[in-house]
């Protein structure tokens, strides 16, 4: 199957998972997986949350993120991919001058 993103709306979602300013995804989900193509304007956040069913990967494709995973703190630059495995915790931040953009995958349990 393939997913055409730009077909698909955007979402705007303030503070999500608790963070700072607004995530905008174009958001595929069906019964077995959530497929996000996301971006971050400087100084916004996704909060920190816990992985309590599932896990998730996140590609960065333009820019450089900061995650906060388990208390310590790991820089995502665009071509790399973070991994939080099931019962993790972590949160993307965009402290960069420009916009970040990344593919985010979450499987369900």
């Amino acid at each position: 199957m393939i997913l055409n993103f730009d077909t698909i709306e955007e979402q705007i979602i303030p503070n999500f998972k608790g963070g700072e300013k607004e995530f905008r995804t174009h958001m595929y989900t069906d019964e077995a997986c959530k497929i996000m193509r996301a971006s971050l304007e400087p100084g916004a956040a996704i909060g920190v949350h816990t992985h309590e069913a599932d896990c998730e990967m996140i590609f960065m494709l333009k820019g450089t993120g900061v995650v906060l995973y388990d208390g310590g703190t790991e820089t995502l630059p665009a071509g790399s991919c973070h991994y939080c495995p099931k019962g993790h915790s972590h949160s993307l931040r965009n402290e960069s001058g420009e916009v970040i953009e990344f593919y985010a995958v979450v499987p369900k349990a």
